[in-house]
């Protein structure tokens, strides 16, 4: 195997490019899936933000990292376009909260401790990504996450990213039978 050169910064000109250079940089990731090496989007498209897309037309949302939401330019999505990507996370709900969008999803566990083994399922990739969701259980059995990107009060990309991540996760042994719907 030829050894990987020593690179940090690895300018992609598209989301497709830079699903292709992670997906290149798999083996040399570290084991909990964050590297030191920065793979950034620049295009002349409207909507970049300092070199990043607020939103990207890749279709698998699942194979996107999160982005750190630490810029002070970072703004919220609009309403239209958080409505233009919920179908990219189906079983998800776009919640408008006083002016305040996010996504909701709820589920019915099949116990208490079930519901609470969902919690640890959902907070490892949530912790993989370094976004992090509110999650509720009420009552014994149900269980409600909602994702929103509280430094910009409202949704970013991010927020889909980690919607989708979570719909990966194999919950069926966690689950009665017929999900809850919110």
């Amino acid at each position: 195997m030829i050894p990987f050169p020593p690179l940090r910064h690895i300018a992609a000109s598209s989301c497709r490019q830079t699903h292709f250079v992670l997906q290149l940089l798999r083996g040399y990731l570290q084991p909990h899936g964050r590297s030191h090496i920065l793979v950034s989007e620049v295009s002349n498209h409207r909507k970049n933000h300092h070199g990043f897309r607020t939103v990207c037309t890749f279709t698998d949302l699942s194979a996107k990292k999160c982005v750190p939401c630490d810029s002070k330019d970072m703004r919220p999505m609009t309403e239209e376009t958080a409505n233009d990507l919920i179908s990219k996370v189906p079983g998800w709900n776009l919640l408008n909260e006083e002016g305040r969008l996010k996504l909701s999803r709820s589920w019915r566990a099949k116990s208490f401790i079930k519901g609470l083994e969902l919690f640890h399922a959902v907070a490892n990739v949530a912790e993989a990504e370094g976004h992090h969701p509110d999650l509720h259980l009420v009552g014994w059995n149900n269980v409600t996450i909602e994702i929103w990107t509280h430094a910009v009060g409202g949704l970013t990309e991010n927020d889909f990213i980690l919607a989708a991540k979570i719909s990966d996760l194999d919950l069926a042994y966690l689950l009665r039978r017929k999900a809850a719907t919110a």
